[in-house]
């Protein structure tokens, strides 16, 4: 049973790096419940800005710390399965997060794996369509996409 007349909103942080001669990386995690490639992300939390409450899912799904951005990069949608079986429409709004370590113990990490891949790759391995085509945005020019340039020079 789907629920469409509700839109639920979530927050994600786009965990990046870049390496020495400036290649981007984009850390997915596996979810919990499929196995499949998202982003850490979860639901706005009392009390926290947006962005604020995807760096605390970025740490707990992915152990990872970093300077995150105050600006959305994009929004996507999804179903979300929820426990009693109904699905939600999901509106996830983006920030781009400079990855500076990753923890080797984290919250989730019996839970979910971590893997850094290219935008190209991650963009093939995620199922929604918006979400692929904001990571195809980063292949060219990442600089250019909202909230990048900030986070790029803190690297």
């Amino acid at each position: 049973m789907k629920h469409s007349d509700v839109m639920a909103d979530q927050i994600a942080a786009l965990p990046i790096r870049q390496d020495k001669t400036g290649k981007l990386y984009v850390l997915m995690v596996t979810s919990r419940d499929t196995g499949r490639w998202v982003m850490p992300k979860g639901w706005l939390m009392n009390g926290k800005k947006p962005w604020h409450a995807a760096e605390i899912e970025a740490l707990e799904e992915a152990g990872a710390v970093g300077s995150i951005s105050d600006t959305e990069i994009g929004v996507y949608h999804y179903w979300k399965r929820l426990d009693d079986g109904t699905k939600v429409r999901c509106r996830v709004t983006v920030y781009p997060m400079m990855v500076k370590k990753l923890k080797r113990r984290w919250k989730e990490r019996k839970e979910r794996k971590r893997h850094w891949f290219s935008p190209k790759k991650a963009a093939k391995l995620v199922e929604e369509k918006e979400l692929s085509d904001l990571l195809k945005s980063l292949t060219k020019r990442p600089e250019d996409q909202p909230g990048m340039e900030a986070v790029l020079k803190a690297s």
